[in-house]
């Protein structure tokens, strides 16, 4: 096959935040935010250039081993050849190391850009196999099909590689996030699973997530036994002991709180009318936001 051809003109690229597990669905239920990360990319005749805004302007590498760089190259590669040269510019607003997906959006922008930027990259590269690069590169799929294709997903992976299905979150479910200031390392969280839980949890862990999809979709009133986990949250809560905390006060309180992702960001899904009462039940310790959800994935937007 010919190497691919390449757009001269710049792509920009728009990716939500997203909160993985919510609750039982662990390594499979991801749900999209309305919190966004924006990249635009270039084509150049040579090199390298990256320019960074907002989160992770202090700290992040601006070479080859930029996430949304070894996105665009493994995507490139993918549709048939890198071009000679990159120009990158990050809006990040995303927190990082917070449990909301930052990673995901960096590999899906890198992921969506390269696609755009190839003519006839939508052809050579469907939306499965896009989500067969971004999970190579993320390491598994929840947090990444959920950024690709919006809304509330169930992502697995089998012989033939990571799937996903879609579906819309009932209109009245408002998702509170609760941001703390310090990051934890998704490795640090994993490690603290064990090799083996009790038949008995999983069991209860399997009926609850099974729960959790008509909660999300139909019946809002069920969230809060919907979203109880056995599997993950209580061995992690060493690491992140006043997340743990805040979950636990939340759901004394009646509503369905649960850690985001790995952590340390704690989500709640309550209907509109408890956005209030929920977000008044944090210290101020916790940046609390309501965000939407988001329903529409990553995706290029016009560069004005």
């Amino acid at each position: 096959m010919a190497g691919p051809a390449f757009r001269a003109a710049p792509v920009r690229v728009r990716v939500p935040a997203t909160s993985a597990n919510l609750g039982p669905g662990f390594d499979a239920f991801g749900l999209a935010l309305g919190l966004y990360d924006d990249v635009v990319v270039r084509i150049a005749d040579r090199g390298l250039s990256i320019d960074i805004a907002g989160e992770g302007a202090d700290n992040l590498s601006r070479d080859e081993n930029h996430l949304v760089v070894r996105a665009l190259h493994a995507t490139f590669e993918a549709l048939g050849g890198r071009p000679a040269g990159l120009e990158v510019v990050c809006a990040n607003r995303i927190p990082h190391g917070r449990g909301l997906g930052s990673s995901a959006a960096a590999i899906c922008a890198g992921v969506i850009a390269a696609r755009a930027l190839t003519i006839g990259g939508a052809e050579r590269l469907d939306d499965a196999a896009a989500l067969g690069v971004a999970s190579a590169l993320e390491g598994h799929p929840d947090n990444v099909a959920a950024c690709l294709y919006g809304g509330f997903t169930t992502a697995w992976t089998d012989e033939d590689g990571p799937h996903a299905v879609r579906a819309l979150p009932h209109a009245d479910i408002a998702p509170v996030v609760f941001v703390p200031s310090t990051p934890l390392s998704t490795e640090v969280a994993r490690g603290l699973l064990p090799a083996q839980v009790p038949h008995a949890e999983a069991a209860i862990n399997a009926g609850r997530a099974a729960l959790l999809v008509t909660a999300l979709t139909t019946r809002p009133d069920l969230l809060l036994p919907a979203t109880e986990d056995r599997l993950h949250q209580d061995y992690r809560s060493p690491a992140m002991p006043h997340s743990a905390e805040l979950v636990g006060k939340l759901r004394g309180q009646g509503h369905a709180a649960v850690i985001s992702g790995a952590g340390p960001t704690v989500l709640a899904l309550v209907t509109a009318e408890r956005v209030d009462e929920v977000i008044g039940a944090a210290d101020s310790g916790w940046v609390a936001t309501r965000l939407d959800v988001d329903a529409e994935g990553a995706g290029v937007l016009p560069l004005g």
